[in-house]
């Protein structure tokens, strides 16, 4: 793949994420954030090849990998304790009729219940948060690498400083500053895509 190709196509896929980062306020936002990271790693996978460094490519793989089984564990932590406790209050979703009701009648058959179940729910929300977390870090660590190869091979110095935000971002997940610091990471990093020049290899 050519050199322009594939910093046009990761610095488009960079662009699609930070739109995507906006959420409701963008239609269609999760499409849009799927196909940047899509193309994100075919650009960063023809980086790699003209740089002759695989690790551009795989750490960002190994990036995704990692923050895609993040989401499942923690997902399936909520879903499996939720219905787990669901069960015990004897709540079958199957023969819920009106489902537009649905969450009043789960919550009559709390306030009338043991709350332990209850509770049960909250500790696992919280425990995917935590998994949530420590996924995101590690996620991250990856994909600083693969910045922090890209700026020396490229010679563009913003890279690293991406890199280094989205991991302080990371870290600081646990509080709201954490998400707008890896949003403005991303930024940066299609600023660094497009000030890529293929004399510099």
């Amino acid at each position: 793949m050519a050199f322009d190709t594939s910093k046009n196509l990761s610095g488009i896929g960079a662009l699609l994420i930070v739109i995507g980062f906006l959420g409701s306020v963008v239609p269609y936002a999760g499409i849009l954030s799927l196909v940047g990271v899509i193309l994100l790693l075919i650009g960063l996978k023809g980086l790699a090849s003209f740089y002759n460094e695989d690790g551009i490519f795989k750490n960002a793989l190994y990036a995704i990998i990692i923050g895609i089984v993040g989401v499942v564990v923690a997902v399936a932590t909520i879903a499996i304790t939720a219905l787990s406790a669901l069960a015990s209050l004897n709540i079958d979703l199957a023969n819920i009729e009106d489902w537009t009701n649905a969450g009043t009648e789960i919550t009559n058959y709390f306030t009338a219940a043991d709350f332990s179940e209850l509770w049960t729910i909250i500790g696992a929300v919280i425990i995917a948060f935590v998994i949530l977390f420590v996924f995101a870090i590690i996620a991250m660590i990856f994909f600083r690498k693969t910045l922090t190869q890209l700026a020396s091979k490229s010679g563009v110095g913003l890279f690293a400083t991406a890199g280094l935000i989205m991991l302080i971002g990371a870290v600081l997940t646990i509080i709201a500053i954490g998400l707008l610091l890896i949003w403005i990471g991303f930024i940066l990093l299609t600023v660094a895509f497009f000030q890529m020049k293929e004399q510099q290899n």
